[in-house]
């Protein structure tokens, strides 16, 4: 790491350490660390697919290219992302086996093929030969035979056969038309393999005129950071028609990543590497099993029997600042609404969206799309409007990564209900998360706007935590529809009075309301800024936060994830903290705070402060104006900020240490605390008795 600064890869990385760090905490339940352990993987499968992948096709182009925040050229970030993913390999091997061998107290047993009885083998045998064998394809490769492709994230056992001129490998696809999961016959017990290991082992009988000179499953990881430039905004061409094609291509790139389990030879290994074009360093060895899927299977058959090994079950609460049983529209139209997902229910919008769509005052229904569930209540919602004649207009976002797929069927859908749908301008994603509702009221126009920091998806509204703000404030909702107008003529929206609005009208406004707390300081007055965000890697904004913190202004940072500010350095960045929260939720608000009383503004936003959201995507942060909900805000990031279970600080060298309650502190989990809060304010609501919120002492096993 350089001064003050640190690369986005390796930044990345350490985020999905803390991820793995979860899966090795005992105060978490056992199969939740299991599931923390799938989740690390998953990680690392996108991060190798679409970051090691652009590195990869960058030392192409030019590897002299420098990371413009650490100096580190292409090649030297895969070296040490290479060096680093090994590093972390054995610990997440560990993680797993020793969750595993704690299910044994249970009865659940992941069994070793070396540890069957006789019987238990002769039952193997027997059911290899009668449920898989006639179900695989294996192949010979060699000089005669051509090397197969081989699928992204697939597993395959690979056998080095004996052969006099060259090296010859038998292949076969250890996934297909039968159960991952072999369980064995014992009632007293579930016991199991997996079908990979299955198939390794009696590979011998596939490849049965030959000797095995050594055997092992591999798992390759393909790029999938598909350069979409080449005729995507060719306007002869319909850009769903060019999804689908791309959408083909992803499955055939180039590998990235070439994962190992077994006794592999290293004859074997180059020789998969000279036809995969992979050099030594891309070759990953593990001991746990090489895809981690199966692990929600074997949730399923726990949690029933055994729920003190899952978090306690939570459900959304109803938001105890709507009324039950009265329509939202009235409601919003009296006081400005914020819903705070995943601890309150998503469904209050669902309903806004159906009063709209049977409202006869209401004139239009427009939106952002980016990430929609597959069985999207809040598209049926829109198909219901289009139907019952409101104007409809939708922006759908094809390309939302590893969404594309179910976003272009939508988009199919909400056309044939008779919607508008359009795609956005060239070269920019549509990230925003905004709606709009024109109503006439007699003679006079009403807008409904929401603008939320993420959650069109009634799925991940109980994963993630998000902000949305339901407001008919005249001005946001005249902004608003600004927003819409420019979209829908494929034009960027360059001036603002109210929101903020990327890629003309945000970076440049957050640079001046830094100087105005740069001022204050200088002034001798108390400059402050709250951040809370997924990411920070825009170095134009680094660089004025630094400005700030050498200028006196405390700034106080929540990140999740990626933060390429080193906190805490001697003589720059001494005035900046930075924490981030990783737990049972995914962290994905985004907050904005700056300056204290009088003119402090607060904003929520589905914006990071990254290059891609400021400067290459469209995106809206509201200015929260209700005391109320001003209120509100900055409770949840004072809250955030006492964090002293789920938290990691970041230290000056880059790196994140674990925050621990001080003597006589009360442990404060923020996630938990809000799951209390909004369960304690639901049911004094249903009651009707005034909300008080207090902290919860729990025990660390619960949190």
């Amino acid at each position: 790491m350089t001064s003050c600064y640190d690369n986005r890869e390796l930044s990345w990385l350490k985020f999905n350490e803390r991820v793995l760090e979860e899966a090795r905490d005992r105060s978490v339940p056992l199969c939740e660390r299991l599931l923390f352990s799938r989740i690390y993987q998953s990680n690392l499968d996108e991060f190798f697919m679409i970051r090691v992948g652009s590195l990869c096709d960058r030392v192409l182009v030019d590897d002299n290219k420098e990371d413009n925040k650490t100096g580190m050229t292409p090649t030297d970030q895969l070296r040490a992302i290479y060096k680093r993913v090994a590093e972390l390999g054995p610990i997440k091997d560990e993680a797993y086996f020793s969750a595993i061998k704690e299910l044994e107290d249970i009865g659940v047993e992941h069994v070793k093929i070396s540890s069957l009885t006789p019987d238990e083998e002769g039952y193997l045998k027997a059911y290899f030969n009668s449920e898989i064998r006639p179900l695989i394809s294996p192949q010979v490769v060699d000089k005669r035979h051509p090397f197969p492709f081989l699928k992204n994230k697939e597993i395959y056992a690979v056998t080095h056969l004996e052969s006099k001129n060259s090296v010859k490998l038998g292949i076969i696809p250890a996934q297909g038309s039968f159960p991952r999961m072999i369980p064995l016959p014992d009632r007293s017990r579930f016991r199991f393999l997996l079908a990979e290991d299955v198939i390794l082992h009696y590979c011998g009988s596939v490849f049965e005129n030959y000797r095995i000179l050594s055997k092992g499953l591999i798992r390759i990881t393909r790029n999938a950071d598909i350069n979409m430039e080449e005729g995507l905004y060719d306007h002869e061409v319909d850009l769903r028609q060019v999804m689908e094609e791309l959408l083909k291509k992803r499955k055939k790139l180039a590998p990235v990543r070439l994962e190992v389990s077994g006794e592999l030879g290293s004859e074997a290994a180059a020789f998969l590497c000279r036809h995969l074009e992979l050099e030594k360093a891309q070759i990953f060895h593990c001991s746990s099993p090489l895809d981690l899927d199966f692990v929600f299977s074997l949730r399923n058959r726990i949690e029933r029997p055994h729920p003190e090994m899952f978090f306690e079950p939570v459900y959304p609460q109803r938001p105890a600042m709507l009324s039950h049983g009265v329509p939202m529209i009235p409601q919003i139209l009296r006081r400005d609404i914020l819903l705070s997902y995943p601890y309150e229910s998503i469904r209050p919008f669902i309903s806004l969206l159906n009063e709209a769509g049977n409202d006869p005052d209401v004139i239009s229904i427009k939106i952002t799309l980016y990430r929609v569930a597959s069985n999207s209540k809040i598209v049926e919602a829109l198909i219901n409007a289009a139907e019952n004649g409101k104007e409809v207009f939708v922006l759908v976002e094809l390309r939302a990564r590893f969404d594309e797929e179910n976003n272009i069927e939508w988009s199919k859908r909400l056309e044939r209900a008779g919607c508008k749908v359009m795609y956005g301008p060239e070269n920019l994603k549509v990230h925003s998360k905004l709606m709009l509702i024109t109503r006439k009221n007699g003679a006079e126009l009403q807008h409904i706007t929401q603008i939320g920091t993420g959650n069109y998806n009634e799925k991940t509204s109980e994963l993630y935590t998000d902000l949305s703000l339901l407001t008919a404030d005249p001005q946001i909702g005249e902004e608003a529809g600004t927003v819409f107008n420019a979209l829908s003529i494929g034009n960027l929206v360059e001036n603002t009075s109210h929101l903020l609005v990327a890629p003309l009208s945000l970076q440049n406004k957050i640079i001046d309301f830094i100087d105005e707390e740069i001022s204050a300081a200088r002034s001798g007055d108390n400059g402050y800024i709250g951040l809370k965000l997924n990411s920070l890697t825009d170095k134009v904004l680094i660089d004025k936060l630094i400005e700030a913190s050498c200028a006196g202004v405390k700034i106080e940072m929540v990140i999740r994830g990626i933060c390429c500010l080193a906190a805490g350095v001697k003589g720059m960045t001494e005035n900046i903290t930075v924490r981030s929260i990783v737990g049972r939720y995914l962290e994905h608000s985004r907050i904005y705070i700056f300056g204290n009383g009088d003119r402090q503004r607060i904003f929520i936003s589905s914006a990071d402060f990254m290059t891609r959201n400021t400067l290459r995507r469209v995106e809206v942060a509201a200015p929260v104006k209700s005391p109320e909900l001003r209120k509100r805000v900055l409770h949840i990031f004072d809250i955030m900020m006492k964090d002293n279970l789920k938290a990691r600080i970041q230290l000056p060298d880059g790196t994140y240490e674990r925050i621990a309650p001080a003597e006589g502190e009360t442990p404060l989990s923020a996630q938990q605390y809000f799951i209390d809060e909004a369960a304690e304010a639901a049911t004094r609501c249903a009651l009707k008795k005034p909300v008080k919120v207090r902290v919860r002492k729990r025990r660390s096993s619960r949190i």
